[in-house]
């Protein structure tokens, strides 16, 4: 069991701040401060986050973070925080590290005892979840499932007998796919679709697999889609 070492005040510190989902509205009083106070903005998309930073005046210099140069620029933004500066970590929409970029940078920064703060807000799975009228008491987040048909049955069947709710996330395009998988591996459970959360044209389908499935009809599906699936029912069991 290692040594619980304190983190040097002397040193910088990592802000993980959540942002909003689409709603900028919804970015917290305690995010806008210390986006405006920090050294700079590490960002998974800096056109994104520039709008945000342009409609609250926030004047902060940013560099880019995501998924294909995260390991590489972790590395980099190691030195600054050991000199002393404050980065801010965020998404392109909610909070870092969920299902997006930010782990690399977050264990490295804990790993050189650098305070790592999160500055909490949106989270579209906690969004969905609070709207989708399913139990909400004990759940499991899976992220995204496989791209691969294959791998993402394999993965579905792991969680059939699961009786927690499931959150999970889907693009567009696989989104027919992957709800006929759950369908015919789940069975027929509720669930609710959430799209576009906080946007204009928010959307949130509740019902069953099936149904769901027949009314997405000719909808034109944008953006990332949330999904919560009810668990299995005990007495099922």
């Amino acid at each position: 069991m290692g040594v619980l070492k304190r983190q040097s005040p002397s040193k910088g510190i990592l802000y993980v701040v959540a942002t909003p989902l689409g709603n900028l509205e919804d970015m917290t009083l305690r995010g806008i401060r210390i986006l405006k106070e920090v050294d700079l903005i590490a960002a998974e998309d800096t056109r994104t986050t520039r709008k945000l930073l342009n409609h609250y005046g926030i004047q902060t210099p940013q560099t880019s973070y995501f998924e294909h140069n995260e390991l590489k620029k972790a590395q980099t933004l190691l030195p600054r925080l050991q000199r002393g500066q404050k980065i801010a970590l965020v998404s392109e929409a909610g909070t870092p590290n969920i299902s997006d970029p930010g782990f690399r940078l977050i264990r490295l920064a804990i790993d050189h005892h650098i305070p790592v703060v999160p500055i909490p807000g949106s989270s579209a799975a906690l969004a969905a979840l609070s709207v989708s009228g399913l139990a909400s008491d004990s759940f499991l987040f899976l992220g995204f499932l496989p791209s691969k048909p294959t791998k993402r049955r394999k993965a579905i069947e792991k969680w059939k007998d699961l009786d927690r709710t499931l959150i999970l996330y889907e693009s567009p395009h696989r989104l027919v796919a992957a709800l006929t998988d759950l369908l015919e591996i789940l069975g027929d459970r509720e669930i609710a679709l959430a799209r576009e959360l906080t946007k204009a044209f928010e959307e949130v389908l509740r019902g069953k697999i099936s149904r769901v499935l027949e009314g997405l009809g000719e909808i034109r599906i944008r953006g990332e889609i949330t999904l919560v699936v009810a668990g299995k029912k005990r007495r099922e069991r």
